[in-house]
């Protein structure tokens, strides 16, 4: 159950009511403000199209998110972070369980409420994602999972595909196979080149992370087995 409402009475005092009332439920219960952001670290590699768009949302307060940090394992998108007036750390992944060490301090040390891979070009090692279940969100340049691997979209072309598309979904350990948030689709002809694919995946991709994003943020999926109940 998800239930916004409006009280006189402040956080703390709302939240001593409803335990007050509700206990003997022996429920799971969460309350905050509305209005308050959640925070989000934002994890990205060269590819900049997703990124841009939540930043541009944000920017526009169409996201009720905050983004402390965005991080890298690639300096490309410095410029453009700091650009936004958004602190960049640059984090290798020579050493794969250093770089995740890092990670978890930069999570603890900002606060953060969750993740979202960006295209983050990186693949988390199944530790990092069982001890953050349900907080890292990911997009694939796949309506369902599929075309794996290295030139995704070479790969559709290949097979002559009519429909491309895009899911976010929560990581866990097994690769893309994460309960689904969000998936969006656009129709191609035999005559889309690989390059027309790309660029009309971009475009998929960036909003359907974007939606994946704003329903987090509004408090509005919960996970429920390997499966998502999404309110709209």
């Amino acid at each position: 159950m998800r239930t916004r409402f409006e009280s006189n009475l402040d956080l703390a005092a709302a939240t001593t009511t409803w335990h007050t009332e509700l206990d003997k439920f022996n429920p799971d219960l969460s309350l905050r403000p509305t209005e308050q952001p959640l925070k989000v670290l934002i994890m990205v590699s060269k590819e900049s199209h997703c990124l841009r768009d939540l930043m541009y949302l944000r920017e526009l307060e169409e996201l009720n998110i905050e983004i402390p940090v965005v991080v890298s394992n690639h300096e490309t998108l410095r410029n453009l972070v700091e650009s936004h007036n958004l602190k960049f750390e640059y984090i290798p992944t020579s050493n794969k369980a250093q770089a995740e060490e890092q990670l978890s301090e930069l999570i603890v040390k900002h606060e953060i409420d969750f993740v979202v891979l960006a295209r983050y070009m990186q693949v988390l090692s199944s530790e990092f994602c069982n001890n953050h279940a349900g907080k890292i969100i990911n997009i694939h340049h796949s309506f369902l999972p599929g075309f794996k691997g290295a030139k995704p979209y070479h790969q559709a072309r290949q097979r002559g595909v009519k429909i491309i598309g895009a899911t976010a979904h929560f990581v866990t350990a097994d690769l893309d196979e994460g309960p689904i948030i969000e998936q969006d689709v656009d129709h191609i002809t035999h005559a889309a080149t690989a390059e027309d694919m790309i660029a009309l995946g971009r475009d998929i991709e960036r909003r359907v992370l974007s939606r994946a994003v704003k329903l987090y943020a509004e408090d509005k999926i919960f996970l429920v087995g390997n499966r998502t109940v999404v309110f709209s």
